[in-house]
């Protein structure tokens, strides 16, 4: 039993990556910590649960990695899939910081697995969880309660006491009313809003309706819209967010990475209109897969349908739910409601489009269309060769960039800007400091590590003084 009678040092609320680094690091810098975990145990964890892989920079190959990625190369892969809005300051000293996240989450319990290959193209710059990311989980908390870090499942917090940016307390909900926890600091690591559709739909209008939410439904965003009302500074576009296109079978909350599609790049997108509307071969995948999600978000229900033929069947990794077959392109289109004679057509006019080239998922290769609009500037190839298939698609949620203004050492920023007096934000609540759109491959992961290990260090420094 945890004594909530006792002050503590470090108040962490939220129980995945981000909260868990900065627990550690806490407790390994000599202060007492209490993580607050709002989900059941079973579901601990927040968007963690989902990840595989972190994006670290690294100057040389090794026993997991292919090659070097160098600071610089981060950075301009951040700038390209943010479009350069980003703070310059925070995005660089993270990645300066992820160099020593690699060796330090080992040290913190965490195995690594050889880099995997394939359509992924990550092989170089981003390392794979052994067992993926239940399984670092497992070993965060298994470390945190090794260390005497004290953890409270079922946690939800219904209000906070801040008074002129200083932290002073946390009402949590009890079986019988709540009860008042008090600490010195606070460290708020509890994800974003994307679970909340009433939210979302106050910028996305009814459209939010036919998201679906790829992690837990226990992101809410109470505790970032509870920090907002109480002058601390926001920082992001609400409209802005990680969103993947998934599965259109799966289910609303926590279909997880195995509903995530990678196939874009080996067949056409069209809408339900069976109209394409975007260039399918514009970037290699790390870059490229977080812009669908949005892109089917603006289309006609939000529903979109990627075609392909038998060729490339066994090209990209499965998902969950197997593809829609069927022996004609017409067949196809019947299969979905799609106008069999309109997507013949879209189909027909990409072939006739299609130019010879040396085919190579790696690269930017040669293969694309002429006079076709929307290109497909990369990566086109006919599909003429049956049976088609087909899976249908809507915008998968992963996380929300609205988050909480933060400085180098993760201290939160309030309206006036000043800084708060003993208030610190770890991960995906913060996130929209450096993603103000797009996302690259794994730095969610990244955000999350790196700044959870610094609120860590200075909340219980913060405590210490």
């Amino acid at each position: 039993m945890v004594d909530l009678s006792r002050k503590f040092d470090v108040l962490v609320i939220g129980g995945g990556n981000a909260a868990l680094c900065a627990a550690i690091s806490a407790r390994r810098s000599g202060a007492s910590v209490l993580v607050l975990e709002g989900a059941p145990k079973f579901y601990r964890g927040g968007n963690t649960r989902h990840t595989r892989n972190m994006r670290c920079a690294h100057d040389s190959a090794t026993e997991i990695l292919t090659g070097p990625y160098p600071e610089a190369e981060f950075w301009e892969d951040l700038q390209r899939v943010t479009d350069g809005q980003t703070d310059e300051e925070l995005a660089r000293f993270m990645i300066a910081e992820s160099k020593d996240i690699l060796g330090w989450i080992v040290e913190q319990g965490v195995r690594w697995q050889p880099s995997l290959g394939g359509t992924l193209s990550l092989g170089r710059t981003n390392s794979f969880f052994l067992g993926g990311g239940r399984a670092m989980l497992n070993a965060l908390y298994l470390t945190a309660e090794q260390l005497g870090v004290d953890v409270l499942y079922d946690a939800e917090v219904l209000d906070l006491d801040i008074d002129d940016g200083m932290f002073l307390s946390a009402s949590l909900k009890q079986d019988d009313g709540r009860v008042s926890v008090r600490a010195a600091t606070l460290v708020a690591a509890a994800g974003g809003f994307e679970a909340n559709i009433e939210w979302l739909k106050e910028y996305w209008g009814d459209a939010a309706d036919n998201f679906l939410i790829r992690g837990t439904p226990y992101n809410r965003g109470s505790i970032l819209k509870m920090l907002l009302a109480k002058g601390v500074q926001d920082v992001g576009d609400p409209t802005q967010c990680h969103a993947v296109a998934i599965d259109a079978r799966a289910p609303k909350f926590d279909g997880g990475i195995i509903t995530r599609h990678d196939s874009v790049v080996f067949g056409i997108v069209v809408n339900k209109h069976a109209q394409r509307f975007y260039d399918e071969g514009e970037d290699i995948w790390p870059k490229r897969y977080a812009i669908w999600g949005r892109l089917v978000a603006a289309q006609p229900d939000q529903i979109a349908y990627i075609i392909f033929d038998s060729t490339v069947l066994n090209s990209f990794m499965p998902t969950l739910f197997p593809p829609i077959k069927a022996g004609s392109i017409g067949e196809l289109a019947g299969k979905f409601e799609l106008d069999p004679a309109a997507l013949e057509k879209t189909v027909a006019d990409f072939n006739a489009a299609v130019r010879p080239g040396t085919f190579d998922h790696r690269i930017l290769d040669d293969c694309r269309t002429e006079g076709l609009t929307p290109p497909k500037t990369h990566w086109a190839r006919k599909i003429e060769t049956p049976p088609f298939y087909a899976y249908p698609v809507r915008p998968g949620i992963t996380f929300t960039y609205l988050g909480t203004r933060v400085n180098k050492q993760a201290r939160m920023l309030m309206k006036d800007g000043k800084q708060a007096a003993n208030m610190f934000a770890a991960g995906e609540i913060m996130a929209g400091n450096v993603l103000g759109k797009g996302y690259a491959a794994g730095i969610g992961m990244t955000i999350g590590s790196v700044f959870g290990r610094v609120a860590g260090r200075e909340a219980a420094q913060n405590a210490r003084n």
